[in-house]
C-alpha cells in the first residue's frame, strides 16, 4: 500500500477480509470471511518502501478461481492535512466492503501471497462545494506466485520521489521512504524500465533504468540509485525587426548545435536550457532573404535567467 500523495496520514480501519471463490456473481453471495483477521487503523503513508502489514495469514481456500477479495471498514476513518485531523467518508465501504478484482486462478498445494496496493493519490477525493473528503478506493491486488517485486533504494532521500513501471499502460508506482527505500511489488514477470521522479522542486532530474529484469516469486534489487542534479540553465532571446523575415538563431554547447527558429509575425526567438556559460550566438537568415548571417560574441548565460540580445536588424 502507497503512494502518499499531499497528506500527512491516511487511517483506514479494517475490520474484516473477505473473499469469493469459484463464483463469479457480482451478487452478496459466495462470500467468505478469513475470521482470525489483523484487525486495526493502518495508516497507508507508513506502507512505504517495502513496509507491508499482514491481515491474513494461513487461511485455507478451494482450490479454483480466486474471483474477489472485501475489505470492510469500520468507522474510525481519518485524513491529516497540514496537521488538522479530517473524517475520511467511506459510506459504500462501511456497508458492504471495498471489493477488489482478483480472478487468479489457484492451484492446489500452493501457498499464494495476495498483495493489495492502496493508490492514495488517486483514492482521496474532495466532494465538491460540500469539502467533504470521500474515500474512493484505488487497490492494484496481485499475487506473489505469478508476480515478482523490484526494489532498491535512492540517493538522496530527504525529499519525495517516485519510482514507477509501466505495464502495458498502467502505471505502477510507489514513493521511497524517509530512508530512500522502495519496493514495486505485483510485477508481472518481464523486461521493465524504471523511472524515478523526484519532487519537481527538489532540483534533481528525473531518472529512467532501462532493462531491468523481473521474475515470477523473485525480488529484483537494483542496489542503488544515484539521483543527477538538474543542469544550472537559462535562456536567450531577440527580436528580429526585419519585416517577413525568419531567421535561426544558434549556439554550440560542447559540440551540440542548439537552434530557434525566429516568430514570422513578431520576430521574436528564444533559445532554452541553455547550460550557465560564455557562448557565441549566430543569427542566421532564411536564405532567399538575401540578408548576411550576423554573430553575438561572449553572450554569458546566467542560471534561470533569460539574456534578451535586443532588437536585431538584419543586413
Amino acid at each position: 500500500m502507497d503512494e502518499p500523495g499531499d497528506y500527512d496520514h491516511v487511517f483506514v480501519d479494517i475490520v474484516d477480509v473477505m473473499v469469493k471463490v469459484n463464483d463469479a456473481s457480482d451478487d452478496e453471495s459466495g462470500w467468505v470471511s478469513l475470521e482470525a483477521i489483523n484487525t486495526g487503523v493502518y495508516d497507508l503513508l507508513e506502507l512505504t518502501g517495502g513496509v507491508s502489514v499482514l491481515l491474513a495469514d494461513g487461511y485455507e481456500v478451494p482450490s479454483g478461481t480466486l474471483n474477489q477479495i472485501r475489505l470492510v471498514l469500520g468507522e474510525d476513518n481519518t485524513i491529516v492535512i497540514d496537521g488538522e485531523t479530517f473524517p475520511l467518508n467511506t459510506p459504500s465501504a462501511q456497508q458492504s466492503g471495498l471489493k477488489i478484482n482478483i480472478n487468479e486462478q489457484l492451484s492446489p498445494g500452493f501457498t499464494y501471497d495476495i498483495l493489495l496496493d492502496f493508490n492514495v493519490d488517486e483514492s482521496i477525493v474532495v466532494a465538491g462545494n460540500s469539502g467533504n473528503i470521500n474515500l474512493k478506493p484505488v487497490i492494484r491486488a496481485s499475487t506473489q506466485y505469478t508476480s515478482g517485486s523490484i526494489q532498491g533504494m535512492v540517493n538522496p532521500s530527504n525529499f519525495q520521489v517516485m519510482a514507477s513501471v509501466d505495464i502495458n499502460g498502467e502505471v505502477v508506482s510507489t514513493y521511497a521512504d524517509a530512508n530512500g527505500n522502495f519496493l514495486l511489488g505485483g510485477i508481472p514477470e518481464g523486461t521493465y524500465e524504471v523511472t524515478f521522479t523526484p519532487d519537481p522542486n527538489s532540483g534533481y532530474a528525473i531518472v529512467t533504468v532501462d532493462n531491468i529484469t523481473v521474475v515470477n516469486g523473485q525480488i529484483t534489487d537494483m542496489g542503488l540509485v544515484e539521483l543527477e542534479l538538474l543542469p544550472e540553465v537559462g535562456a536567450i532571446t531577440g527580436t528580429i525587426l526585419n519585416t517577413g523575415v525568419t531567421a535561426t538563431a544558434s549556439v554550440d554547447v560542447e559540440g551540440n548545435i542548439i537552434t530557434a527558429e525566429s516568430d514570422v509575425n513578431t520576430g521574436v526567438f528564444l533559445l532554452e536550457n541553455i547550460p550557465v556559460g560564455v557562448y557565441t550566438v549566430i543569427i542566421t537568415p532564411d536564405p532567399v532573404s538575401g540578408l548576411s548571417s550576423t554573430e553575438f560574441m561572449d553572450v554569458e548565460v546566467v542560471q534561470d535567467t533569460t539574456v534578451d540580445l535586443g532588437d536585431i536588424t538584419l543586413e
